[in-house]
């Protein structure tokens, strides 16, 4: 009696004990492959399947191409004088339209928000123009503009500011629709409130909306420098596309092709995308580090 009793009690568990422990943590160890939600399995493989078909795959295949000369033909084509010229131009005029974007974009959320005025409903809706219009029309219109036969007389053709002003219209809507719903939402009494203590209104901006509005002004920015990165439509009538002066890196990838130099053209895709990228990996970062915190200040 004594020896069974004593056996029972050896064997039992300890609570905590290596035997429990073990399963848990196992199960902590493959927690990350658990599918959660409402579309299973089959959902999430359609869904990774079509983004490799669409996405990582012709990125896959155009990486392998950049390195069909050995990573020294792909530094080499990378480093060409007129590559980096081109390179540098789009990520200069890039940086501009981005900047006049987050000031543009945000004074025009502001407007439609905050302010009432005849033909609004217009105006809106013409935000999203530059979404659906092709950037090709973008160009011959601004040609037609600005371009040797202007009828203002202002010529842009063939100039830095015109690759500016071709870039500024396609990126138009990234800040203005990325503001609008924050402005939708915020709490207008704390405004009042300040108001009310004497605040000016710069004060205001600056000390309240603008926190509130900084984590949407810095993505479509982000958004607006991404995509002007890779543009070529709007740029490619006003531009002129002039070595060392409004060569965009997506013409001179053109220009790499039609001289059969594709592994150059694709080595200089690569340095794009990586830029692009990483702008869009750096602003997903920085949303998510501001949400934790907007989080943990609840």
């Amino acid at each position: 009696m004594t020896d069974s009793s004593s056996a029972g009690i050896g064997h039992a568990p300890a609570p905590g004990g290596s035997e429990d422990a073990t399963p848990k943590a196992a199960g902590r160890a493959w927690s990350w492959l658990r599918v959660t939600g409402s579309v299973g399995p089959l959902g999430i493989a359609t869904a990774v399947l079509w983004l490799s078909i669409i996405v990582l795959l012709p990125l896959a295949a155009l990486t392998v191409t950049s390195f069909d000369d050995g990573w020294s033909g792909f530094w080499d084509a990378i480093t060409a004088p007129a590559a980096i010229d081109s390179l540098r131009i789009t990520v200069l005029v890039s940086v501009v339209v981005a900047v006049i974007n987050v000031v543009m974009g945000t004074l025009i959320a502001w407007v439609l928000v905050r302010d009432q005025f005849p033909g609004k409903s217009i105006v809106n809706a013409l935000i999203d123009l530059p979404f659906a219009l092709p950037t090709i029309v973008a160009s011959i219109v601004l040609l037609s503009l600005y371009g040797p036969q202007s009828p203002i007389d202002i010529h842009l053709n063939a100039t830095q500011p015109g690759l500016v002003v071709a870039l500024a219209f396609v990126t138009l809507p990234f800040v203005v629709r990325s503001v609008q719903p924050v402005l939708i939402e915020a709490d207008r009494e704390v405004e009042q409130a300040a108001l009310s203590l004497g605040a000016d209104n710069w004060t205001t901006f600056r000390r309240i909306v603008l926190p509130t509005l900084a984590p949407a002004i810095i993505s479509g920015g982000g958004l607006a420098f991404a995509r002007a990165i890779g543009e070529y439509g709007s740029v490619v009538l006003i531009g002129g596309a002039i070595p060392r002066k409004t060569e965009m890196a997506s013409q001179y990838i053109q220009k790499q092709i039609e001289i059969d130099r594709p592994v150059n053209a694709a080595a200089v895709s690569v340095a794009l995308l990586v830029i692009s990228f990483a702008t869009l990996l750096v602003l997903r970062l920085w949303a998510e580090r501001t949400a934790r915190k907007e989080e943990e200040a609840r």
